[in-house]
C-alpha cells in the first residue's frame, strides 16, 4: 500500500511539473498580449486571451470530473492546439497570413475530440457499474462519430456567426470555374463547365484581385470536414489497436488517458487509512 501511495505522489508531481512547464509559458505569454491588447483598446481581443485562460483550466476540470490521468504529451498537445488557435490564429492572423494554418488546427482538433470521446465511452467500459463489454471496434467507431459530430455542430457554428453577426469563420475561396447542370440552356441534367475570365462587383474588376468568384465559404467548410475526418480516423485507428491490446504500445499510451482506479486515488489521498487496513479488508 505504501508503494501505491508513493507512486501517486510522484503522478501528482510529474502533473505540477508539466503544467508548470507547458502551461506556465503559454500562459505567460496569453497574459502579455492581454496587457498589449488593453493598451491598444482592441477589446475582442481581450476576451480572446480571457476565453484562452480559462480554457487552459479545462484539462485539470476533465481530469478531476472523471477520474483520468490525461498523458503529458497529449495535454501538451490540448495547450498547444488552445495557444495556435486563438492567440495564434485569430490574434495574430495566422489564419490568414500562413496557409494551411486552418486546416492544420482542424485535423489536430478531429484527433483531439476523439481521443475525448474515445475516454468517455472507455471510462464506461470499464466501469463495474456495466455488465457489458464493448469491442475495440465499436470504441474506435464512437470515437470517430463523436469526432465528426463536434465537427459539423462548429462548422454550423461557423455558419450561424458568418450568417447572423456578420463574421468570416468560414474562410472564402477562390473559384475560377462553375460546374453546374442549372447553367444547361436545355435544362437536361449534364453538366456545364464554365471559366471565370472576368468578374465585375460594384464596377470593380476581381479578374486580377481576389482572382474570380468567392465561394462564400462552401470550400472552406468541406475542407474542415475532410481533415476533421483524416484526424479522426488516425486516433480511432490507434485506439482500436490500444484497446485491442490492451495498453501496450508508447505512442498509444502516451495520447489516450488513463482511467483511474478510484480505490487507488482513495488510497493516495488517505494514505493512512490504506496502510492501517486489514489484510481481510475489514
Amino acid at each position: 500500500m505504501f508503494k501505491k501511495t508513493k507512486a501517486g505522489k510522484a503522478v501528482e508531481a510529474r502533473r505540477r511539473t508539466r503544467r508548470l512547464t507547458i502551461r506556465g509559458v503559454l500562459s505567460f505569454f496569453i497574459i502579455l498580449t492581454l496587457i498589449r491588447s488593453i493598451f491598444m483598446q482592441r477589446y475582442e481581443n481581450v476576451f480572446v486571451c480571457v476565453l484562452s485562460l480559462v480554457l487552459f483550466g479545462l484539462p485539470v476540470l476533465i481530469e478531476r470530473s472523471l477520474a483520468i490521468d490525461i498523458p503529458p504529451l497529449m495535454e501538451a498537445v490540448i495547450y498547444c492546439f488552445i495557444f495556435a488557435a486563438e492567440i495564434l490564429g485569430e490574434i495574430n492572423s495566422f489564419y490568414t497570413i500562413i496557409p494551411g494554418w486552418d486546416t492544420m488546427l482542424h485535423t489536430i482538433n478531429g484527433f483531439l475530440v476523439a481521443a475525448v470521446g474515445f475516454c468517455l465511452v472507455d471510462l464506461f467500459d470499464r466501469s463495474e457499474r456495466f455488465s457489458f463489454k464493448l469491442s475495440p471496434l465499436f470504441l474506435a467507431i464512437v470515437a470517430f462519430c463523436f469526432s465528426m459530430t463536434v465537427g459539423v455542430l462548429w462548422e454550423f457554428f461557423e455558419f450561424g456567426a458568418d450568417q447572423f453577426l456578420g463574421t468570416d469563420m468560414q474562410k472564402d475561396f477562390v473559384v475560377q470555374q462553375i460546374n453546374s447542370v442549372s447553367l444547361n440552356p436545355s435544362g437536361l441534367n449534364e453538366v456545364v463547365h464554365v471559366p471565370i475570365e472576368s468578374v465585375e462587383i460594384n464596377g470593380e474588376d476581381w479578374t486580377e484581385f481576389p482572382g474570380g468568384y468567392l465561394d462564400i465559404g462552401l470550400i472552406d467548410t468541406m475542407k474542415d470536414l475532410q481533415v476533421n475526418f483524416v484526424g479522426a480516423v488516425a486516433f480511432s485507428v490507434i485506439g482500436f489497436f490500444y484497446v485491442k491490446n490492451r495498453g501496450k504500445g508508447k505512442l498509444a499510451a502516451s495520447l489516450i488517458p488513463i482511467v483511474l482506479d478510484p480505490e487507488q486515488e482513495t488510497e493516495k489521498e488517505n494514505p493512512d487509512s490504506a496502510e492501517n487496513r486489514e489484510p481481510n479488508g475489514e
